[in-house]
Order: structure tokens, then sequence, then C-alpha cells
């Protein structure tokens, strides 16, 4: 047993030595995109040191016109340098910025021939340095709560997050087909997330399967009815926009498919390790348990977890469109006219796929499991029987 721990966790070792190295890798991992950004422009903080709202003119709740700013360079090569800036008010709540005095500032400076400053735009408000601390503090907590498998559940959130911005966005600006790409990361995401928190076993292999089986139903779901729905992937929030930045190419739709699936993979990874261990557990307490009373009792285990889960969805779903559903309500339309609309309907699709997807990941895993630990359980009872026979004095 001791020597089974000690190989168990060399393994775990390796794995969390070999993805820290991996990470690193794709955090200096070029996309390809770097050279669309100006050269000539600096990226810096700035702190506001004084405000103009003289041309700043308020309609109702909205305010236009111009502020005028005075900022302090904090950091880069201007650091120490007062200048003027504009802070031009559109008169779109979700767009614009207004100042004041001793807030922190991103920035962007864009230089002349000369390298002297000949524009300064203060983009927005800035946030990384809290970002960075919320990230922290999460970081500490699960490090706190969860150990050894906090510390590689926190290396498969960085790797995800990577992998994510690093490898999938870039292949999708690219033109690589969504599905496809899309797929072998999730398989990759999923391997890597499973086989590092679960360590490489069977467990980890049910696991494993489960949650792609799950990805594939909710792929093709996602495939067949978004065509039945006449959906495409422009109503995603900025799709427009990136046709218009050169990016006409892109299939938004076969895009939209993929961020449908995406969308449900952590769900799904979530009920199938459940139902994993569950069935693990039960084969080593009971090392004579038959295969289908193991299948059996996967399904009941992700029964009792389905239900929960399929409301997750519905609840991360909806919230973000909480202020759309306000809007309709406030001005009485019906429920038929708000379900068909293609905001709506998107969102329905998404949550529906996704939770079938989620429903078929049980008895998936129960079944795959089933087969994987009647292996592990005449093993078991092989060295069970074993053990008894050097108990018995000769």
């Amino acid at each position: 047993m001791k020597k089974f721990l000690n190989q168990h966790m060399n393994r775990d070792v390796f794995l969390v030595i070999l993805f820290s190295f991996l990470s690193i890798l794709l955090f200096f991992y070029p996309t390809g995109f770097e050279e669309r950004v100006d050269g000539k422009a600096i990226q810096c903080k700035g702190r506001i040191v004084d405000v103009d709202n003289s041309e700043v003119h308020q309609f109702g709740m909205v305010k236009t016109g111009d502020q005028r700013i005075s900022i302090k360079i904090l950091s880069g090569l201007f650091k120490g340098r007062l200048v003027q800036a504009n802070n031009p008010l559109l008169g779109q709540m979700d767009r614009d910025k207004l100042f004041v005095p001793d807030d922190i500032a991103l920035i962007i400076i864009s230089q002349n021939e000369n390298g002297e400053i000949h524009f300064v735009n203060p983009q927005a408000h800035y946030r990384i340095g809290l970002e960075i601390c919320l990230l922290g503090i999460f970081a500490v907590a699960l490090l706190i709560f969860g150990g050894w498998t906090g510390a590689k559940a926190l290396l498969s959130f960085l790797f995800t997050g990577l992998m994510l911005w690093r490898i999938l966005v870039p292949c999708l600006l690219k033109g690589y087909d969504p599905l496809i790409i899309s797929l072998l990361v999730v398989a990759l995401l999923t391997g890597v997330i499973i086989f590092l928190v679960a360590g490489i076993s069977s467990r980890g292999v049910v696991a494993f399967s489960g949650s792609f089986l799950g990805v594939l139903t909710s792929c093709g779901l996602a495939f067949y009815f978004t065509d039945k729905f006449h959906v495409h992937g422009a109503v995603m929030p900025f799709a427009e926009t990136l046709l218009y930045s050169g990016f006409g190419h892109l299939d938004l739709t076969k895009i939209y498919i993929s961020a449908v699936f995406i969308a449900a993979s952590g769900a799904v990874m979530d009920l199938a390790m459940d139902v994993a261990a569950s069935m693990h557990e039960l084969v080593l307490k009971n090392p004579q348990i038959s295969q289908w009373e193991m299948i059996r009792s996967g399904l009941r285990v992700g029964r009792a977890v389905t239900g929960t889960m399929t409301t997750t969805l519905l609840l991360a779903y909806s919230g973000g469109f909480i202020t759309l559903f306000m809007a309709f309500m406030a001005q009485g339309v019906p429920l038929v006219n708000l379900f068909n609309l293609i905001y709506v309907a998107t969102e329905v699709l998404k949550t529906l796929v996704g939770s079938f997807g989620l429903v078929m990941v049980a008895p998936f895993t129960a079944i795959v499991g089933g087969f994987v630990f009647a292996h592990d359980s005449k093993k078991n009872e092989t060295y069970h029987m074993i053990a008894r026979k050097k108990e018995v004095p000769v």
C-alpha cells in the first residue's frame, strides 16, 4: 500500500511540474496578433489630478460632451509628467466613464516621430491591480481549503485560461474550423483538469470518457438545433465588430455552436467526476459488487446531482440577460414575443442543449464505469484473497 501511495504521489508531482512548465510556455507563446497594436503607443497608469466638467452636459440620465482632465503619469517612459487629455462622453452609459480627482486610469500615449507625446487617451479606470488582488485571494483560499488538491485545481484553472486565450481564440481568428478546434481544446482541457485533480487512474478515465461523451452530445444537438432555430452567430456580443474589423471570413454560426458546448463543459466535468468518484469508492468498499449493480448505483448518484446541475446552468445563462427580461416585462410584452426573440431564443437553445448534454453524462459515465471498475473489482477481490491467505498460519 505504501508503495502504491508513493507511486501515486510521484505521478501527481510529475503532472504538476509538467503542466506548470506548459503553462509558462503558454504565457509567453505568441498568438500572432501582437503586431496589430500600434508600436508607438504606450500603455501606462496615470493619476487624475484635476477635472474640468464645464463642457459636460447632462440630458436626463446620460451625459455628453468633453471632460478635460489633467493626468500625472505613474509608470512607463514618461513617468512623473503632467499631461492634459480629453475624455469624450457619447451619451452611452455602458461605454462612458467619468473621472474624479485621485482616480487611477489606464492611459494610452501616442508618440510622434520625435518620440514625444502626441496624444493621450484616458481609456478607462485602472482595474488590473484589483483583478490581480482578487485572483490572489481566490488562490490563497483555494490552497488553504484544498491543500495539495487545491494547488492542482488552481493550476488547472490557470492552464485553462491560458489555453483559451493563447490557443483557442487565435485559432478561431485565423479561420480554423471552430467545431474541430473547440472539440480538441475541450478534450485536452477535460483530460488535463480531470487527470490533474483525480490523478492518472481508472476513476480519471471513467470521468474523462463520460465528460467527453456528454460534450459530443451537446455539440451534435447544438449543430442540429441552431439551424432549426434559424439562429446565427451574429447575436453574440461584438460579433459584427469582428466582421467589420477585417475578419469577414469567420463562420460565426459555428463559433456560436462551439460556445454552447464549451459553456456546458465545466458542469459536465463536475457531474462526471461525481459519478465516477462515487462508483470508485463503492468498488473499493465492496469488491464483490456486480457490474449491473455498479451501473445502477452510478445512475442513482447521477439522478441526485443532475437536478441541481441543470438548474445551475439555467441560473448561469439567464443571469446575463436579466435586464433584457426586465425591459420586456416592464413594457408588458407577451411571453410568446419574448421567447421568440432571437436573443432569448439563443439563450434558450444554449440552456436546453447544455442541460441535455448534462443529463446524458450520468448514464454515459455509469456505463463506462461499469466496464472499467468491473476490472478493478476483480483485481481488488484477488488482492484481498491473497492477503487473507497470507494471514492463515501454515
